[in-house]
């Protein structure tokens, strides 16, 4: 098969939403679907029962969230689909930011209850500015939800896109009886408390169908009147509007239930975009090159704590990526290549010797790479658009245990070479500061360093408004201000100066008092 075709066989897309929307749910019945997995997890009341396959970290077991990007794979219809699957909780938003680089489209599962909720907002906020092609999905129409015309006014002005229904639901709740298929033009009924597929399903092509009619009275009529509603309200759906981000597909369905979700899943397929390649600094690099270009979204260390690994996730944007191949690690300016790189079935990792553009692979480090660094068969680009952002919270981090100060220092420097928080020492007092965007982080932090690394920690409180990253043309006004401020200023990871804010007034007063001098609230600058 040529470079193309593998090209055109890909999809590669990002699952985002608020908390307990269900989108690990949705995830699962895509894998289902793909044959990758034979039995779906169940999350209930918080706690899983039988793990979701797509949370692996012991900490997501206990708490019955995602807390991490999975990476899957699975091929459905001839296609190669790789799923990122993303932490819904808030606390955690900077690693599904990253993360929504290496996917081409998404798909935004919203709580037809609960309809837009403000993780949800945040997070398509960030898809809009990368232009980023959304379908959407209104999930748990088994349960009572609000009305499916509200849900689209409020899906339209919450986040500020322009909707087409491309499925519409016939009831909710206990008055839910089917989904019509605006896309392929089929209506499915619903058969509560029975596996959703073809032998299970009543499926009509024909809404006249004297059957349908029969079986389903004015509920018929009230759906013919709700599509001929929808054709007059909303804009006709073209492929290419939706591919440019001017339009967003919504499909509606039960994840739970397995309904509705085949229906997304092969209308994805026809008409979400193939891997696009990527903007690096230097030039915009197309998938169908033959050279090999990729960069690292996402690090995880202790994927297998039996191993002690550490796994860089790498999305190839062109070329095709070889097993045993030298590459040129751009920041580094040195070759590296790799005995045993992997693809992904949720923590189950299989060694590859060929992958393609759109594809995730997983490459064993040792501590070469870095958030954002850039592979290539020798060409010196740099992708762009993985920034960090200044954190909210912030914490002095503490070792608990004399004894055990060089796996504290390990497990400190691996997670946050992951993004789990960012780390500041600071000039003055040589602290060193934690700051994340959520609370949650700090537990995440403490307990992976004792389970992880052996290494036990404690923090204490520092008041802290925010860090912002600080630069100026004007090196003596730089050094005068560093100077002036040397309490309130930090090293980041990077060696980089950082000013920390005590209060909004002191940020003020120092932006008023050296214009000169740039404050800097995400790391790409």
């Amino acid at each position: 098969m040529t470079l193309k075709q593998e090209i055109q066989k890909r999809k590669t897309f990002a699952i985002v939403s608020h908390p307990d929307a269900g989108k690990t749910t949705l995830t699962e019945k895509f894998l289902l679907f793909g044959g990758a997995i034979q039995v779906a997890g169940a999350v209930k009341s918080n706690k899983i029962t039988k793990t979701a396959t797509s949370d692996f970290m012991e900490i997501e077991k206990q708490r019955g969230i995602s807390v991490a990007t999975s990476v899957m794979g699975f091929e459905y219809r001839n296609y190669k689909v790789n799923i990122l699957d993303t932490p819904g909780h808030q606390d955690f938003a900077e690693d599904t930011f990253r993360t929504l680089t290496a996917a081409d489209s998404a798909i935004v599962v919203i709580d037809a209850a609960k309809g837009v909720e403000p993780q949800t907002r945040r997070l398509v906020e960030v898809l809009r500015m990368r232009d980023t092609p959304i379908i959407v999905f209104v999930n748990k129409l088994d349960r009572p939800g609000k009305d499916p015309f509200e849900l689209m006014d409020e899906i339209e002005e919450t986040l500020n896109i322009k909707v087409r229904p491309l499925s519409w639901p016939i009831g909710m709740g206990n008055d839910f009886k089917g989904v019509y298929d605006i896309y392929s033009q089929k209506l499915k009924l619903f058969r509560p408390n029975e596996k959703s597929d073809d032998e299970n399903s009543f499926v009509f092509e024909d809404l006249d169908d004297a059957e349908l009619n029969e079986a389903m009275g004015k509920d018929i009529s009230t759906l013919k009147d709700d599509l001929e509603l929808v054709d007059g309200v909303y804009p006709e759906f073209k492929h290419q509007e939706y591919q440019s981000a001017n339009i967003t597909p919504v499909f509606f369905g039960s994840a739970l239930n397995n309904f509705g979700v085949q229906e997304i899943l092969d209308c994805f397929l026809d008409i979400a975009p193939n891997p696009l390649g990527g903007k690096a600094e230097e030039r915009t690099v197309k998938p169908e090159e033959n050279n090999f270009s990729g960069f690292v979204f996402k690090i995880h260390a202790n994927l297998d704590p039996n191993h002690r690994d550490r796994i860089a996730f790498v999305r190839i944007n062109s070329g095709i990526f070889k097993r045993n191949q030298f590459y040129h690690h751009v920041r580094q300016d040195k070759q590296i290549r790799f005995a045993s790189p992997t693809a992904f079935m949720a923590s189950k990792k299989s060694v590859i010797d060929e992958a393609y553009p759109g594809d995730i692979v997983g490459l064993h480090d040792t501590g070469h790479f870095k958030i954002g660094d850039t592979l290539t068969e020798g060409e010196k680009i740099h992708f762009k658009g993985m920034p960090s952002f200044s954190p909210e919270l912030f914490k002095y981090i503490e070792n608990a245990d004399p004894m055990k100060s060089k796996q504290l220092h390990k497990g400190i420097d691996q997670l946050m070479d992951e993004g789990v928080a960012q780390l500041f020492t600071g000039r003055t007092s040589g602290r060193k500061i934690i700051g994340t965007v959520g609370q949650l982080q700090f537990e995440v932090i403490q307990y992976r360093l004792l389970h992880e690394y052996g290494a036990k920690c404690r923090y204490e409180d520092i008041r802290l408004y925010k860090t912002c990253w600080i630069t100026s043309d004007n090196k003596e006004v730089l050094n005068d201000f560093i100077d002036r401020k040397s309490r309130n200023m930090a090293i980041d990871k990077e060696g980089r100066d950082v000013f920390l804010a005590e209060s909004p007034f002191a940020l003020q007063m120092a932006q008023e008092k050296y214009p000169e001098i740039e404050f800097h609230f995400t790391s790409e600058f």
